[in-house]
């Protein structure tokens, strides 16, 4: 089993073979690969959500997943809120 982080498709975007999509993850926008999916998968709308590992989309997910991908990163302690991302890390405890 792999970590998925949640994204919805924004567009398609040109590069390596038309298997490029522009994803929005918490506010902050990616150009994932869709190479890991079947090709019948491939055909992605914007509005859609997936699963990005490394990435590659590793799968298409609805809504109801998307959000329990989501918490179940927050349980781990990422804030879905990009505002509580620290740029910098915290400094190890003396």
């Amino acid at each position: 089993m792999c970590l998925g982080i949640p994204g919805r498709v924004v567009e398609r975007v040109e590069g390596y073979g038309d298997q490029l999509v522009l994803v929005d993850v918490v506010g902050g926008q990616s150009k994932v690969n869709l190479g890991m999916l079947d090709e019948e998968d491939q055909d992605l709308q914007p509005g859609e959500w997936v699963l990005i590992h490394m990435g590659f989309v590793v799968e298409r997910v609805d809504a109801a997943a998307a959000e329990k991908a989501m918490v179940g990163l927050e349980l781990m302690g990422r804030p879905r809120d990009q505002d509580h991302v620290r740029s910098e890390p915290e400094p190890a405890p003396r």
